[in-house]
């Protein structure tokens, strides 16, 4: 699995996992570009890749505008696909907005890959959230899809892109549908971005962290450099048996005792509470979620090697460092709606009023 001298694409590299990713792909010697529109709400952070900046070159586009990154496209060996919006609040409270980051951007760029690079290996983000509410759990990669929301189901038309062009040849693409991950470089600052997130913020600053519910909800969390494992494998496979791999955390949790263990290790004042449910939040709810990677474990040898306890000591540490650039000081406890602007994503013109 080298990739010294290789040149790697990664959109959405500014953002959490992706500029992860980018670190360890120069870290490996790959030359790698970024691209990322840093669209407001979906945690582009510039500080992201300070440890390697003079390395990377960064391109500041959105992967709709597919036509002025051919270049980058065609000259790419691997495209790690990153790009897009990850909240499910966002995606229900504005789902035309969603559509156009997840799915019709999407189509867009796949469309300019298969033009310029065609059969180049692309591995995808994808998400759990396809699933929907498990009907059984651990949840395999054969489970019936059943997005409970905006989001589950644009990320899912992506996904279904993505091997529709794999199946005709046009491309060589990988889905890894990811879990709740979290770590280093996690954008705090953004709302509706995942209850990891709120947590880490909320004892960061020192305030209670509530969990809605009876807490009794499974996650199997896993750590960022866990899951740029899995990308990096998925892009290095030359023959894979498989196009769709599911990957998760090393152990099942409830997110009270995955409460209790951020509020238990990051000390200070912080408490835990249970508290009811939102309407809008409990509409989306899919009760205990937890992966079943045995598929990717047996044919591309990947396995997490991070417990939850050591990962959210190194999450708290890196935070503690770098703090000021996660966290807006004139606005530490950002709600949970879109930034009040108007904006364009792709010919989408919007006007959040929520």
């Amino acid at each position: 699995m080298s990739y010294k001298g290789k040149r790697a694409l990664v959109t959405g590299g500014l953002g959490f996992i992706g500029s992860n990713l980018a670190i360890r792909l120069a870290a490996e010697g790959a030359r790698v570009t970024v691209v990322d529109s840093s669209i407001p709400g979906c945690g582009a952070n510039p500080f992201n890749l300070a440890p390697v900046a003079a390395e990377i070159k960064v391109v500041a586009r959105d992967i709709a505008e597919a036509e002025r990154l051919k270049d980058h496209i065609a000259s790419a060996d691997v495209i790690f696909n990153l790009a897009g919006e990850i909240s499910h609040v966002h995606s229900m409270q504005f789902p035309e907005r969603d559509m156009q980051i997840n799915a019709v951007a999407q189509m867009q760029f796949l469309d300019a890959c298969k033009s310029c690079a065609r059969g180049v290996r692309i591995v995808y983000a994808g998400t759990r959230q396809v699933f929907g509410a498990p009907r059984y759990l651990p949840v395999d990669e054969e489970h019936p899809i059943q997005p409970v929301d905006f989001n589950g189901i644009h990320k899912y038309a992506a996904t279904a892109y993505h091997m529709l062009y794999t199946q005709s040849g046009d491309l060589d693409a990988l889905v890894l549908r990811l879990t709740n991950v979290y770590g280093p470089r996690m954008a705090l600052d953004v709302p509706c971005q995942g209850f990891l997130s709120t947590f880490f913020r909320r004892v960061l600053l020192g305030q209670d962290v509530e969990v809605f519910g009876t807490g009794s909800q499974l996650r199997d969390p896993i750590f960022v450099d866990d899951a740029v494992d899995a990308f990096l494998l998925a892009g290095a496979v030359e023959k894979p048996r498989s196009r769709l791999y599911n990957v998760g955390g090393p152990g099942a949790l409830s997110l009270a005792e995955i409460a209790r263990m951020i509020v238990d290790t990051a000390g200070g004042d912080s408490k835990f509470l249970l508290t009811p449910f939102p309407p809008e939040r409990k509409a989306i709810d899919i009760g205990s979620y937890t992966t079943d990677s045995s598929r990717i474990r047996a044919e591309l040898g990947w396995k997490p090697r991070t417990s939850f306890r050591d990962g959210l000591a190194l999450t708290l540490d890196y935070y503690r460092a770098q703090l000021r650039h996660y966290l807006d000081p004139d606005n530490p406890f950002p709600e949970c709606r879109m930034p009040e602007h108007k904006g364009t994503v792709g010919r989408l013109t919007y006007t959040p009023v929520w």
